[in-house]
């Protein structure tokens, strides 16, 4: 059900992704291992990233050992066989933690509307929100291994939107990444391209002051 807005706020739901907005990984060992195995850094992820090798994970498609194991694929004309393993299974279990700032805000304006994670995740999503203490964090969480669709395709935004139960252009949609918000934008809804925290700050002002 879409509920009309008679609040006067400059917007009614709030959709927000979680990796690179409120959830951050720590590459630190990944980066020592690539140093030793001569592999410039960020070699892991560019492979780990690949559309190929990542987009069957987040439609919940295949599990993370199958992704560990396309992983080593993708890098078994660069390193060792045993060094692809532990590169791929040290990126697909690097430590993650949740920005404080970020998590305070965002806590805040779900006293105001509803707050619906849209993120294109693994089917571990909620294993991992309770790892970080965030199990009853949002009223709502659309992972794209669980629908089976990921951003930027417009039907997940329309998912999303439906939970909230808010019209698309009543929608604030906040994402790392600038293909994903302008995705939103087409469909209507206010798009923040978050980079650091006082991109949310801005954002919520309106509704939560300050």
């Amino acid at each position: 059900m879409i509920v009309p807005s008679t609040s006067g706020r400059p917007f009614d739901a709030m959709l927000c992704d979680l990796d690179n907005v409120i959830r951050f990984y720590d590459s630190t060992h990944v980066a020592r291992l690539e140093r030793l195995a001569g592999l410039a850094e960020g070699t892991t992820a560019h492979v780990a990233y690949a559309p190929e090798v990542d987009l069957p994970l987040l439609l919940g498609q295949i599990s993370k050992a199958e992704w560990v194991d396309s992983i080593v694929r993708g890098l078994k004309d660069e390193v060792s066989q045993s060094q692809a393993r532990e590169l791929g299974s040290a990126f697909a279990e690097a430590p993650f933690w949740a920005d404080k700032a970020v998590v305070t805000m965002l806590r805040r304006i779900k006293e105001h509307v509803p707050l619906v994670l849209v993120t294109n995740a693994t089917l571990g999503l909620e294993s991992d929100l309770e790892s970080l203490g965030l199990s009853d964090f949002a009223d709502h969480v659309v992972s794209s291994a669980r629908v089976g669709v990921a951003k930027p395709d417009r039907a997940i935004y329309e998912i999303a939107a439906k939970r909230a139960g808010a019209a698309m252009e009543r929608c604030l949609f906040v994402d790392d990444r600038l293909e994903n918000v302008e995705a939103a934008v087409a469909l209507g809804m206010t798009g923040v391209h978050y980079r650091r925290p006082e991109d949310l700050h801005e954002a919520l002002a309106p509704v939560l002051g300050g």
